[in-house]
C-alpha cells in the first residue's frame, strides 16, 4: 500500500509518497506560507495563495499514484495564526484530508523517529530540525522546540541584505539566547530538513544534483562560518542565484545558517551529519504500520 505524508510548514510544502520499500517520489515547494506571521499572527493571502497552488498539485500527485492512506501535518506557522482553520478549509479541499495541527514536541519526535531509523552513527544523537519558525532538538529519550527558525530569525533582526555587522551581532544574540538553557548529551548531530539540507549543498560549492548529494554530508562549523560571511555580504537576488540553493530560499538561508550555528555552538560539537528523512519518513512510517 502507497502512503502519501504532507507537511505544511513555515517556509516550505513538502511531500511524500511510500509504499514503505521505495519512495514513489518526494517534493518541496517554497512558498512562504508564513512570511509576516511573527508580526501579524495570520496567514498573509500571498502566503495561503502560493501555498495552495503547491497543495493542489500535491493533491493530484497522490491521486496519480493511487494513493490507499493520506495525511497532513501543519507546523509553527500555522500553530501561531489565528485564521488556520480558514486555511485548513481550502487544504483539506486539495488534499482530500484535513490537515493535523500538531505540537512542536510532536514534530521533534517525528524527526527523530525518521532521520534515526537508517543513521550509522555513533549515539548519543541528537536531530536538529530548523524550520522556517521553529527548530526542534531531539534525542531518543525527549525533544524540545524552540521559536526560531529561519523565517521568524530574518524577520526579527536581519531585514537588510547584505546584512551589516550590527544586524548579525543581533541575530547571534537572539539565537544563543533561545538555546541557552539546551544541556543535551550529544556524540553525533543529525541535521534535517531544507536549511541543512542547503548548506549542505552550498558547502559542496556544485549545483544542486538531487538528495543524494546532501545525503550523509558533514558541515562542520568552519564551514558555517565560510557561509554566513558569504550570505551576509550578498543581496538577496545574488544568493538567489547561487547553482546549489533553491531561489526561493535566497531571502532567509541567511536566518537558518545563523540558527545552525547556534545550535552548534548550544550542543557544544564541530560538525552535523545531513540527513532528507526527517518528519515525513517519521509520520510515514506510522501511518504504514496502521491495521
Amino acid at each position: 500500500m502507497k502512503v502519501g505524508v504532507v507537511d505544511i510548514g513555515t517556509n516550505s510544502m513538502r511531500l511524500l509518497i511510500t509504499d514503505g520499500a521505495a519512495e514513489v517520489g518526494r517534493w518541496v515547494e517554497v512558498t512562504g506560507l508564513g512570511r509576516g506571521v511573527d508580526r501579524t499572527g495570520i496567514l498573509s493571502t500571498a502566503g495561503i495563495e502560493d501555498s495552495m497552488a503547491a497543495l493542489r498539485r500535491f493533491g493530484a500527485e497522490m491521486d496519480g499514484a493511487g494513493v490507499g492512506r493520506r495525511v497532513a501535518m501543519a507546523t509553527s506557522a500555522s500553530r501561531d495564526a489565528a485564521n488556520r482553520e480558514e486555511f485548513f478549509d481550502l487544504a483539506e479541499s486539495a488534499l482530500g484530508v484535513r490537515p493535523r495541527l500538531i505540537t512542536g514536541e510532536e514534530e521533534a519526535r517525528l524527526a527523530f523517529v525518521g532521520a534515526t531509523a537508517e543513521a550509522r552513527l555513533p549515539g548519543p544523537l541528537v536531530v536538529s530540525d530548523i524550520g522556517g519558525g521553529s527548530t526542534e532538538l531531539v534525542t531518543s529519550g525527549s525533544g524540545t522546540s524552540y521559536l526560531i527558525g529561519s523565517v521568524r530569525l530574518t524577520e526579527r533582526v536581519i531585514p537588510s541584505r547584505p546584512a551589516p555587522p550590527a544586524e548579525l551581532s543581533a541575530a547571534r544574540a537572539l539565537a544563543a539566547g533561545v538555546f541557552a538553557e539546551v544541556d543535551l548529551p550529544v556524540r553525533a548531530l543529525i541535521g534535517v530538513a531544507g536549511t541543512w539540507t542547503s548548506l549542505a549543498a552550498m558547502g559542496q560549492d556544485q549545483p544542486w544534483h538531487g538528495r543524494e548529494s546532501v545525503l550523509g554530508y558533514t558541515v562542520t562549523k568552519a564551514d558555517l562560518t565560510s557561509l554566513i560571511e558569504l550570505l551576509a555580504s550578498m543581496t538577496v537576488e545574488d544568493t538567489a542565484a547561487i547553482p546549489a540553493l533553491d531561489p526561493k530560499r535566497a531571502p532567509v538561508i541567511l536566518g537558518g545558517a545563523l540558527v545552525a550555528e547556534a545550535v552548534m555552538a548550544a550542543l557544544g560539537v564541530e560538525e552535523a551529519t545531513v540527513s532528507e528523512h526527517d518528519t515525513l519518513d517519521g509520520l510515514a512510517m506510522e501511518l504504514l504500520a496502521l491495521p
